[in-house]
């Protein structure tokens, strides 16, 4: 379900920069990039201030970079490292931050019948990156498994600490964190007087106001062919998240290998090649993309169908698109 990665670098299934071109020629729009969360974080800013988008800018990247380091499994420093090394003997102090992300993690563990499993991350044996590609051996994967499952994630939510049940257990919160991350910059934006924003980070979206007076619009890759546009959505508020099993891959023996594990078997998902979800709240979409790639189109539609606010596109492994009505009529009208 969740990636080898703590944050997972990613070929973006959504094209922002093609519409971005002509309006950073105004002297209002600004742009700035970083290294975040394992891939790059691109953040677009219209005001007529120039100091105050410096600092606007400056404040929203050092939040996400705290964040991000609170919340890394590959940091010593960690809060996910304590509870790791904690892991079958002590609950460990968490802030306000990250124990609401570990109560969204809980939460979609729950709804998605552990489709989505923060406590993948006992998987520790995969790596996908493609020039140092690793799998695990099946006496690995044997000892690892059982190790996966996230009602041993204990959350106290009057002492505000958590605990992982036994040892040898592990957190990844790379499927959970990221949208939280990117809304605490722009909460950051905000603050600094920044109205008109948008917040792309490898696939996921996050935007707020408009670009030059129109909608900022946002292309969306095929996951059939990430190489083409599907088509544009025009937005003004709220997300675009996207997960997909083109990302972080490498082939061995002539099979292809994917990042989002399937929590049940080890393995990587066998559910749709994409999903492409879009809503104005982070708690209606967060983890929802990557549970419905391991759990399947048929039961990503179910859960969608009580979740209207929802839009969705899904490409099937059939090579069938199956889109929502909502999602029809964003593409249609964009």
């Amino acid at each position: 379900m969740l990636s080898r990665r703590a944050f997972g670098a990613a070929l973006p299934l959504l094209a922002t920069a093609l519409y971005l071109r002509p309006a950073l020629a105004d002297p209002q729009v600004q742009r700035a990039s970083r290294p975040l969360m394992g891939t790059q974080l691109d953040i677009t800013v219209q005001a007529a201030d120039a100091e105050q988008r410096r600092l606007a800018l400056q404040a929203a990247f050092a939040e996400m970079e705290r964040l991000a380091g609170m919340m890394s499994r590959y940091r010593a420093a960690s809060l996910v490292a304590a509870l790791q090394r904690a892991a079958g003997q002590d609950e460990v102090a968490v802030p306000a931050e990250m124990f609401a992300v570990l109560q969204m993690a809980k939460a979609m563990a729950r709804r998605s019948g552990g489709a989505f499993d923060p406590t993948i991350g006992a998987l520790a044996e995969w790596n996908f990156d493609p020039a140092r590609p690793a799998m695990p051996t099946p006496a690995q994967l044997a000892r690892e498994l059982p190790l996966v499952d996230h009602r041993d994630l204990l959350l106290d939510e009057r002492a505000m600490t958590a605990r992982l049940r036994r040892p040898g257990m592990r957190l990844d919160l790379g499927g959970i964190a990221k949208l939280p991350i990117l809304a605490a910059g722009m909460q950051t934006l905000r603050r600094h007087g920044i109205e008109h924003a948008m917040l792309n980070g490898g696939g996921d979206v996050l935007v707020r106001g408009q670009l030059q007076g129109r909608d900022w619009r946002i292309g969306l890759r095929d996951p059939r062919a990430p190489a083409q546009l599907l088509g544009t959505l025009a937005l003004s508020e709220g997300w675009v998240a996207a997960s997909g099993d083109y990302e972080r891959c490498f082939e061995r023996a002539g099979r292809r290998y994917h990042h989002i594990l399937d929590p049940q078997s080890g393995q990587p998902s066998q559910g749709p090649h994409g999903v492409v979800l879009v809503a104005r709240r982070l708690e209606a979409i967060n983890g929802l993309g990557a549970a419905i790639m391991v759990a399947g189109a048929e039961a990503g539609r179910r859960w969608l169908a009580q979740t209207p606010e929802v839009d969705a596109l899904i490409a099937g492994r059939d090579g069938g698109l199956w889109q929502s009505a909502g999602m029809a009529r964003r593409l249609g009208a964009a």
